[in-house]
This record gives C-alpha cells, structure tokens and sequence, in this order.
C-alpha cells in the first residue's frame, strides 16, 4: 500500500512542479549569508558545493554526513530525509523530495542541482584501478584577470629611487592568474593541484623561480572497509563547533538560522586560494564502529610573518608578496600541529572530543599594544574541548566548551525549539575568556576571535503565511577588555536582524532586510584626544528576483545604509543594481548583465553586493562615494567538455579624479578589468 500511495504522489508531483535549476542563486545567497557576517571565506564555501555541482551526490546512497555538507538542510530535514529512503526505499525522481516531511519548495529547488536519483546498482561500483581509470574524470582550469589600468605600485621607477626604497614598486607584473587541475572517481577520490600567482608576484623571476607563489597539492579517499577519509598534502580540519580547530569556512550569525552550526565536520581537501587557513601533511577518520570514529591529524608548514631574532613579532595571512618587505616576511617559521578527534554519532546524541597541539620554532610574542593584550603567545599551545548535541523530540540542545593549557575557558551553549518544521526559535549564549588562547578557534562571534565576549543571542524563523517567512535574531554582546579600536574596558553592543521574505511563486520572490547594530568605538575629537563612545550602523535592503521563463532571470537590488556616532553627523549610502542573466535556447551561452548606481557620503557608508563571478570565485564588491559599476558575465560551451567565461567590468566614479592610496593608487576616475577562464573536462 505504501508503494503504491508512493507511486501516485510520484505521478502528481510530476505534473505539477516544473523544473528549476538554481545552482548559482543557491551559491550566492549563502555567499552573502557569509558576507554579511563578516566572513572571508566565501571561495571555500564555492569549492565545497561546486564539487556536487560536478559530480551530484546519489541521494539514494547518501549518508548523514554527506548531506551536512548542504547548509539549508536542518538537522529535522536530513534524519526525515534518511527516514523516508529508509521506508519507501530509493527516490526516482527530485519531485519525489515534496513527499519527506518538513520539505519546501524552496528548499527542494535549493538541493535539486546538487543531487541525483539514481538506483543504488548504478553507482555502487567497486574501488578499484580498473574502474577508478575508465570513470574517474579530470579537469583543467587556467584562469587570468586582466586589468586596464595602472596603479602606482607598477609605474617604472629610476634605479636611484628604487636602491633607496625598494618597496616603493612592486616586483611582477600586474596580472593575477591561476592554474587547477582536478581528478575525481564518484565522491571517494580527489585529487589535485591549485597554484596561483597575485598580481604583483613575480612569475618564474626575481625572488620567486619556481614558477607560481601559491601551490596547494592535495589527495582525498573516502569509504575503504573501516577508512572513512584520508586525506595528503594539504587539507582543512574542524570539529565540534570551533572552539578548539576550524580552518573551514563560518557563516556566523546568519539570516537563515537553518545553517546555524549545521555543516560537515571533519577532514577536508584544500584545493581554494587561501593562502593561511589550511593544514599541510596527513590526516586519516577511521570508523571504529558503526556510531564511533576517531581522527588523527598532523601538519607541518612554513609560515609568513616578521621574526625579530627568536620572537615572532606579527602572522602575515594576506598571502601576498609583491615587495622586497613581503618576502623578507616570507617563510620565516615553521609551525607544527597536532591533533585528534574521538565522535560518537547517535540517533538522538552527538559526542565529540578534540584536542590539538601546536607549536612553533620561534617564540610568538606580538607587539604589544592595549588591545592585544592577551592575544596568543608563546611557543607552544594546547586546547581541548567536549561537544554535545541532544534530540530531545522538538528541542535540540548542542554546545561545546574548550579549555586551553592554562585552564582558561570558551563556552558556547544553544538550545532550538522546533514545534514544527516550519518554526524553530534559538537561544544561545557564548563566554570566551578574555585569556582564552587557540590559534585554530574560529566560531560565532561578534569580535572575530575566540576570546573576551560574553553574548546571548536570541533568534526565531518562521512561516507567517504560506509563502511568507519571518527571520528575526537579536544578539546582545559584551566585552570585557580594550578591543581593536576600542580603548575602553567593559564595553557592550547589540546586533539585530528581521527580514521577510514573500515567494507566492517559482518565478517570483523578495525579501527586505532590517540590520541595527550598535557597539561602541573609538572616535577621533582632535589629533591627540579621542573617546569611546556609540557608534550606529543600520542597513535596509530590498531584493526582488523574477524569472518569467527558462531563459530568463532577472534580479533587482535596492540598498540604503547609514551610521554614525552618537551626537555626531549621520553619513549615508544607498545602491540600485539591476542584474539579468539569459540562456540562449540555439547557443550553448549564457550571460548575466549587471549594472549599479551607488551613492554614500564615505568609505564608512560603502555597501557589499554580490557579483556573479567565475567558476570557483566569488565578486564582492563595495561601492562607497558615487558613480557606475557595469558587470557583463559571459559563458560559452564550445564543446560539453571545453568551456569558455569571462567577465568585463567597469566602475567609473562621478566625483573623485583617482581611485585608490599609496601602491594601489589609480590616477584617473574609471577602473576597468577583464576576467578569462577556460576549463577543459576530460
């Protein structure tokens, strides 16, 4: 009876969902999630679901952890998910999808790219070299960016003014590019090669001789008897929720409370451009038994930052090394660590415990200043931390709490109510000690680091109306000590959100989006004086996306910003950008066009928008004083395998004659840039 009632809803949903796919608008509305929260990992976040965009996860064959990797699934969403496959059997189709309890329409068009439904015979192929060589698939990605301008770092200097200050120019060319290849067998093996080179870098001369800056080899198995994951060459490694080891990306606190401590953890490949969050060596997961694994991980790698004889004064983590001073920063130390995970992964409880230990060759002993005060030190480290997570029918409580080698402790607590799949409604609260030290903690925050904030946070998600949906977070935080640019202890703030959203349709959806925050900061009353006083930012957002056919997709984006000091002059900002994306039906093209007017008052006012980008890259950039911004985004398919993109884009100013400070100085009021890329699947 089950199947047959199964068969039926198969038959209706067929009819009546028609087929969207929303791979791209997925990957950019979680990049500016990230964004928004501060977040300068996006081009990870990219890899991760680029990955199942090329080779789309089974979802009959899919496992718990796998489907973390979505972060618009909730916990509800995935154990409803494996129910479901677990009772009827496999999926036939991704309309089938509507009949999981607790699924959307929205959600399912969100996981639709990312997936197939395929039966379980025609996948589960053994592992071997046989199989490995006639369905593994490689691809190669050479991509450079273009520019049409000069900046004051490139101009020719005499040899005279060069002898006195060498880092008044850069040493390369003003090209950036980048090379990948990339081989992968189903979702079991990875393996590949990124290298990349700045502008500014010397390529293959100079300091550098070995050709690009930045090489990041790695290899990745999954799935052998009792071997979950190994993982060579360089990964990233998170646990728990980041109180002790995340070098993966963090959307923070984020306008979707859905992906709020939902994602993988783990061992994972490094094949993106970050140049400082990564590990380098070995790293294995192995299942001890069917609810139990236990990780281990070692890392070895030379590091940037300025050594002062034994002491290493500053972390250099841009990557960059155009001038003279950068490579004198350049591999100075070397930095090893260690660690293990032992997890336990239950039906109603989650377990883990970490514990990680680093350590440097040098001393690390910052230069002091008010602020930094109990920024870490010394040589070497060690954090440990317990996570939990408990299904107690509609609630849902989790946390974890770190302590590091002098008992200085990080805590972070969250309780979700769920009375249905379509509400849940948050409180979390987070201590880090003032004193807390961990060089790998990344997590929830206001202050970005893992130490000196006390906060609740209170959050609610809801549907108000069938195709309305309510978001709404306040999180009130407090600091104990001085801050960057805060020279005042016991300072406090609070940071709030509501958004609506209204899609009574496929073809049409918008949101708007309040953000208050107020927290104090350091202001300026004359050259030798300055007070800590508050300091206001509001932003109001409005975004309308409405796709009348297949072909066609049209976005439009109004923003408005303002801030100030208490008492003092209000700065302002606001943004239109109208954005259109066509897929020719007789070419194999697609293209998106953007433009957008800007106007703030400041640097202080600009405003972030997202841009559509090439294939593992993200655009965002900010617009503050006033002028155009025109982006065209080409894609063309010469062949299934042989792909062709760039992208053009041009910002011209209205009231300022140079664009830009010192080295990056641009003397003129246009900046004009090329993007190329070209990927060969084989």
């Amino acid at each position: 009876m089950a199947q047959l009632l199964k068969k039926l809803l198969i038959a209706y949903l067929l009819i009546s969902f028609p087929v969207h796919n929303r791979a791209q608008d997925i990957l950019e509305e979680l990049t500016e999630q990230a964004i928004e929260n501060g977040s300068v990992q996006g081009e990870v976040l990219f890899e991760d679901l680029a990955d199942y965009l090329v080779t789309p996860l089974n979802i009959n064959m899919a496992t718990k952890e796998q489907l973390e990797c979505f972060p618009f699934l909730s916990d509800e969403l995935i154990e409803n998910i494996l129910y479901y496959l677990y009772k009827y059997g496999s999926m036939l189709t991704y309309k089938e999808l509507m009949m999981v309890e607790g699924m959307d329409k929205e959600t399912m068009n969100k996981l639709k790219p990312f997936v197939t439904f395929q039966p379980l015979d025609k996948t589960s192929k053994p592992l071997n070299i046989k199989n490995i060589i006639k369905y593994g698939k490689h691809e190669l990605t050479a991509r450079m960016d273009i520019p049409f301008y000069f900046r004051e770092g490139y101009k020719t200097h005499s040899q005279k003014v060069l002898a006195k200050n060498p880092n008044k120019q850069y040493i390369g060319y003003p090209y950036h590019h980048s090379l990948r290849y990339g081989f992968h067998y189903s979702n079991r093996i990875y393996f590949g090669l990124t290298a990349e080179n700045d502008a500014g870098e010397p390529f293959f001369s100079g300091k550098n001789k070995k050709g690009y800056d930045y090489y990041s080899p790695y290899f990745i198995i999954h799935d052998i008897n009792h071997l979950k994951t190994l993982v060579l060459g360089n990964y990233r490694a998170s646990y728990g929720y980041g109180l002790v080891m995340n070098t993966d990306f963090l959307l923070g606190k984020t306008v979707t409370l859905n992906t709020l401590f939902n994602r993988r953890v783990g061992l994972k490949k490094h094949s993106s451009t970050d140049e400082y969050n990564y590990l380098q060596g070995i790293g294995s997961s192995i299942r001890l038994t069917k609810r139990w694994t236990i990780d281990a991980f070692y890392s070895f790698r030379n590091m940037d930052g300025k050594v002062d004889n034994l002491f290493i004064t500053s972390l250099k983590k841009d990557g960059l090394h155009r001038l003279k001073k950068d490579y004198e920063k350049k591999n100075t130390f070397h930095n090893q660590v260690m660690g293990s995970h032992l997890n336990y992964n239950g039906k109603y409880s989650e377990l883990g415990l970490t514990a990680v230990y680093n350590v440097f060759n040098k001393v690390l002993k910052p230069m002091e200043r008010s602020y930094n005060k109990y920024y870490p030190k010394g040589r070497d480290f060690f954090n440990i931390g317990a996570n939990y997570k408990f299904f107690l029918n509609r609630f849902t409580l989790l946390g974890e709490t770190a302590m590091d080698k002098k008992g200085r402790i990080a805590t972070l607590n969250m309780l979700r109510y769920s009375p249905n799949l379509k509400t849940q409604f948050i409180v979390m609260n987070r201590y880090y000690d003032a004193k807390y030290q961990s060089l790998y903690a990344r997590s929830v925050s206001e202050g970005g680091l893992i130490q000196n904030e006390n906060a609740m946070y209170i959050g609610l998600e809801t549907k108000i109306l069938p195709n309305t949906s309510l978001v709404a977070y306040g999180d009130f935080f407090y600091f104990p000590y001085e801050k960057y640019l805060v020279s005042k202890n016991g300072t406090n703030g609070f940071d709030g959100l509501f958004q609506l959203s209204y899609s009574p349709s496929y073809q049409l959806n918008m949101s708007l989006r309040y953000r208050f925050k107020k927290k104090d900061k350091d202001y300026k009353v004359s050259k030798s004086e300055k007070q800590t006083i508050p300091y206001y930012q509001q932003r109001i957002r409005y975004q309308l996306n409405y796709q009348p056919n297949e072909q066609l997709r049209l976005k439009t984006t109004v923003a408005y910003n303002w801030n100030n000091y208490q008492y003092r002059k209000i700065k302002m900002g606001y943004l239109i950008s109208q954005s259109a994306d066509y897929h020719f039906l007789r070419l194999p093209l697609q293209t998106n066009l953007a433009i957008t007017w800007f106007d703030t008052d400041d640097y202080n006012s600009r405003i972030y928008l997202y841009e559509k980008g090439l294939l593992y890259s993200f655009s965002i950039p900010s617009f503050f004083y006033q002028g155009l911004r025109f982006a065209l985004n080409a894609r063309y398919a010469i062949t299934e395998k042989l792909i062709v993109q760039l992208k053009y884009g041009w910002t011209h100013y209205t009231n300022k004659e140079s664009i830009g400070t010192g080295l990056d100085l641009i003397n003129g009021k246009n900046k004009r840039d090329l993007y190329l890329q070209v990927r060969w699947k084989f």
